[in-house]
């Protein structure tokens, strides 16, 4: 296989890698229509499934099942969107900043936050791309932005950082760009980004939500309902100290 060289249908091999010339969707499964992730131009991945060389001459195109390389998160995608839009590579490693590198560049993922708020958007289930994203799609894209990888989903993401200790009632341990975690004693399930003065940045859903990116308050003072609810589901804190290194790569 040349190095460069566009997809084709029979340069598919299992086990190649890619690097993507457009923006794709990931889906849940071959005939899901579940949107669970989202890949920009630039993205890498590698082909782990190769069963759509069988069906080739098919009315519609099958979709193909792919393992993102910076974050290691699987999905499909469908196979007109790839072939011919993403380039061979042979390899590819992360970027790795230290716990002083993430931090010199919280404000600028602060500001990147603040600026995606400013625009018409609304909360999407796998949304990773913008302007429209779920709670970990957004967190993930503020760091990725900073070429800091984090994991995709916000309860691999909070397995990832370094726990902080926090209570209900005292949040001074935390520092901008700490995540804040929310869900039921037994798991995760929305992730936030704190921005510093008791308040966070996430992007929540109709129910109990904004419906996109929204600004709330971890103190009581702020007695809006969305606030409330969040404040009310808090499960804990966590620092990003190192950028997600993933699984060994080719």
């Amino acid at each position: 296989m040349t190095l460069g060289a566009l997809m084709t249908i029979h340069g598919m091999l299992l086990g190649s890698c890619w690097q993507l010339c457009v923006d794709v969707n990931g889906f849940a499964g071959p005939n899901s229509d579940e949107l669970v992730t989202q890949a920009s131009a630039g993205r890498r991945f590698q082909l782990i499934h190769d069963d759509a060389k069988n069906v080739i001459g098919m009315n519609n195109f099958p979709r193909v099942e792919i393992r993102l390389l910076e974050d290691d998160y699987q999905c499909w995608v469908e196979l007109k969107d790839v072939v011919g839009h993403a380039l061979s590579i042979e390899s590819w490693r992360p970027r790795l900043f230290n716990s002083g590198q993430i931090q010199r560049r919280i404000p600028s993922i602060l500001n990147w936050l603040t600026n995606s708020a400013t625009l018409e958007n609304k909360y999407l289930w796998g949304g990773t791309l913008g302007p429209d994203f779920d709670c970990s799609g957004l967190v993930q894209a503020a760091f990725s932005r900073e070429e800091i990888w984090l994991p995709r989903d916000a309860y691999q993401q909070e397995r990832f950082c370094q726990p902080l200790k926090i209570s209900s009632i005292s949040f001074k341990i935390l520092l901008p760009g700490d995540l804040l975690f929310f869900g039921t004693p037994e798991q995760c399930n929305h992730v936030g980004i704190y921005i510093g003065e008791g308040k966070f940045c996430h992007s929540s859903g109709v129910i109990n939500g904004r419906n996109g990116i929204g600004f709330d308050g971890l103190q009581s003072i702020d007695n809006n309902p969305v606030a409330s609810y969040y404040r009310s589901h808090l499960r804990g804190a966590g620092r990003v100290m190192n950028c997600y290194e993933g699984m060994t790569y080719p």
